[in-house]
């Protein structure tokens, strides 16, 4: 039995690194995909994250609009994410993890990029997988706290609420997950996961949007190179966000549905992985002018013990 939950290490569901940095404009990373953290039974891994964007596109409802009709001009951002999932049993597990995140910011209200860095929000879950023996499914719950800054200024000007690194609230965390073979006795397996993210504590008059996240993707196990175990993915993410409320908030440029692909690829060499992707909007319809990006990176790097 120990052998299949191996064989079956797909994708971290909402207990993997995931979409939770707070930004109404969308300078979030909204996938709730990471396939190196999938739970594979007692004991623990370690991981760094790796994600990066740049956000230069105007966009208004589902098209692209023109930069003048928006005064950010361009948001860039590095997600450095610090992360441990340890399983007690077969049944339970937690998850710890704190990014690291520096952002550049430039705006037409001044005549340089703002550029920070510091400490993101802290997210804690706990996980459940004990519905069925090889771990197929699973669900958690937990918390991101206010740990990152939501009060930045710069000697140029201060910055949006929707633009710090932290969001100023304490959010629930509910998440779950479902994965089976495609075809009995292949190495093709399908998966679903989603996340829900419920602001409800907040600071200084604004509250973020809810949000919610999905992924429903296939993966391939059959590939070896030597000792190392090489397994390609391709997944379609979707994102639904809400506006965010509060006098401190833009009710009318917050708030998106979007839906991204996202091949990706990982290679594993017990007990260390390596795992990246990119992830491409194919459908974007945001409210009022937000910037966007062409496209999304991310690369992880596990290790097991």
């Amino acid at each position: 039995m120990k052998s299949n939950i191996l064989k079956l290490n797909v994708l971290a569901v909402a207990l993997a690194p995931s979409a939770a940095f707070a930004c109404a404009c969308g300078c979030g990373i909204f996938d709730v995909a990471t396939s190196s953290m999938f739970p594979s039974g007692e004991g623990g891994t370690a991981y760094l994250n790796y994600n990066y964007q740049n956000q230069d596109h105007n966009w208004s409802g589902t098209s692209s609009a023109p930069g003048v009709n928006n005064d950010d001009k361009k948001i860039e951002t590095h997600f450095v994410t610090l992360g441990l999932q340890y399983f007690f049993n077969r049944n339970w597990g937690a998850q710890v993890e704190l990014p690291f995140v520096n952002r550049t910011f430039d705006t037409a209200a001044n005549p340089a990029s703002l550029n920070w860095n510091g400490l993101g929000d802290l997210r804690l879950k706990a996980i459940y997988t004990g519905f069925t023996e090889d771990l197929s499914s699973g669900v958690s719950l937990g918390l991101k706290l206010p740990t990152g800054s939501c009060n930045h200024t710069e000697a140029l000007g201060d910055i949006d609420r929707d633009t710090q690194i932290g969001s100023g609230s304490t959010d629930i965390l509910l998440g779950g997950f479902y994965r089976h073979a495609l075809v009995s006795d292949t190495h093709w397996q399908w998966f679903m996961q989603a996340e829900l993210d419920v602001p409800t504590l907040k600071q200084g008059a604004y509250r973020p949007g809810l949000e919610a996240d999905a992924a429903v993707g296939v993966d391939y196990r059959g590939w070896n190179w030597g000792r190392v175990k090489v397994s390609p993915i391709a997944q379609v993410i979707g994102s639904v966000r809400g506006r965010d409320t509060g006098d401190a908030a833009a009710p009318d440029d917050s708030g998106y549905q979007r839906i991204l692909l996202a091949p990706g690829i990982e290679f594993n060499l017990h007990p260390v992985k390596l795992y990246a992707d990119v992830e491409v909007p194919v459908y974007q319809n945001m409210r009022g002018n937000q910037l966007v990006a062409p496209l999304l990176f991310k690369i992880n790097l596990s290790y097991m013990f």
